[in-house]
């Protein structure tokens, strides 16, 4: 079984105290299935940078829970067929965490044969664009 994080938006007319039951119906053919939920938190209504499904806001819920990939699929697919809910990603935590163990590994390690400074360009003007030649057409 793997550890998830599901990151579910809900649609702001649905009332606050409707979606722990919500979140929870979807879970139950999750649990059915075998799977563990670690955690259900509640983010709360959080306005958007930009619209979606012409709503500016929505109810934010992230669900941990552990599973085996085809419980996870089904969950997810479930979610993305309910009109309430406008968005769900699925995330795998130690993944990320692996992922930026690897930048800052990257960002740390100097690259072999390179020194700490890098060289100073001097700053140059762009050079003046040329005039195009006019097209001339040749007659045969």
């Amino acid at each position: 079984m793997r550890s998830y994080e599901i990151m579910i938006i809900l649609d702001p007319e649905v009332d606050d105290r409707q979606v722990v039951h919500l979140v929870e119906n979807h879970l139950k053919p999750a649990a059915k299935a075998g799977a563990q939920v670690t955690a259900i938190d509640l983010m709360g209504r959080r306005r958007f940078a930009y619209d979606i499904k012409k709503k500016s806001e929505g109810s934010y819920v992230v669900v941990t829970l552990e599973a085996e990939p085809e419980v996870v699929k089904e969950f997810d697919r479930r979610l993305t067929i309910d009109e309430l809910v406008l968005r769900a990603k699925v995330f795998r935590p130690e993944l990320r965490q692996a992922k930026n163990r690897r930048a800052e590994a990257r960002v740390k390690e100097p690259r072999p044969g390179s020194s700490d400074q890098r060289p100073i360009k001097p700053a140059t003007k762009p050079a003046a664009a040329k005039p195009k030649a006019a097209n001339k057409r040749t007659s045969y």
